[in-house]
């Protein structure tokens, strides 16, 4: 069978239900294609691609390098408008830095600011009033697992600390959408995979909507409840898969180690090197 079909026979039941994309936090791309250029020298990087993403799923996009992932992830953010078809977040085009949080391959603080002061900003923008700054920004550090550092500078704390500061900064504003593009990449694997458990734990106490890009079958099958295959480019959708593991409270080393990750890894990877 091809995997085409595979993708479509195995999408969620939450696909076949009324359109995701008009609802808060939900997510509609609707035949979707991208090409950056013009004329005879335009690139089709990915499309054409039909996704429902229903409020709350933890949705991972996973695939080789230059299929297209970081480019539907800045679609859905606003950053960019598709060539063809069109995007939906909570039921209006996206609009960059109000459609979600974003959390980035690099952590982008300010170094002249401390890591209180990094929050602070993203509290202005989210318009929280500023009487309120000093709890909430407590509240989401506290969050994040970096309690009492409001004062430290970025360039006193790690590379791992430094991106918890961006989820904090991702989280502050109150939209319903948290969007990740690869944010563990650069760090070193025990500092992802405590990462990755802060990630997964926070989105299951939020509730939020989540879309994360990553090349790295393991933490596809880790973080999300529905993991997307894209085919190398122009990246389309081959593998449409959800995964039945346990979420919220777990033994995440005893996840890992289940045979049912394993087959679920090793089905997502054999994808990816198709």
């Amino acid at each position: 069978m091809a995997s085409s079909e595979v993708g479509r026979k195995e999408r969620t039941a939450g696909a076949d239900t009324p359109r995701s994309g008009e609802r808060p936090g939900g997510v509609r791309l609707t035949n979707v294609t991208h090409r950056y250029g013009r004329g005879a020298e335009a690139v089709t990087a990915v499309g054409p691609v039909e996704l429902d993403v229903p409020p709350g799923e933890f949705l991972v996009l996973v695939g080789a390098s230059g299929c297209g992932k970081s480019t539907l992830l800045r679609l859905i953010a606003g950053f960019e408008r598709p060539t063809q078809g069109s995007v939906r977040v909570s039921g209006a085009e996206p609009r960059p830095g109000r459609a979600a949080g974003i959390v980035f391959q690099q952590p982008r603080l300010f170094p002249w600011r401390t890591v209180g002061g990094n929050v602070d900003l993203a509290l202005r923008y989210a318009r929280v009033p500023r009487d309120q700054w000093g709890p909430r920004r407590a509240e989401l550090l506290e969050r994040v697992g970096l309690e009492g550092t409001d004062r430290r500078r970025v360039w006193e704390i790690s590379g791992g600390q430094q991106q918890r500061v961006a989820i904090a900064r991702a989280l502050a504003a109150e939209n319903p959408l948290f969007l990740l593009d690869e944010p563990f990449g650069a760090l070193d694997a025990l500092t992802r995979e405590r990462l990755q458990d802060d990630v997964r734990r926070v989105t299951s106490q939020t509730g939020r909507t989540a879309v994360f890009v990553t090349h790295s079958a393991d933490e596809a099958v880790f973080l999300g409840s529905r993991v997307v295959v894209l085919s190398r480019r122009p990246g389309t959708v081959v593998l449409d898969l959800p995964v039945p593991l346990p979420r919220g409270e777990v033994d995440t080393e005893e996840l890992r180690a289940s045979g049912e990750f394993a087959d679920l890894r090793k089905r997502i990877a054999h994808e990816v090197k198709a």
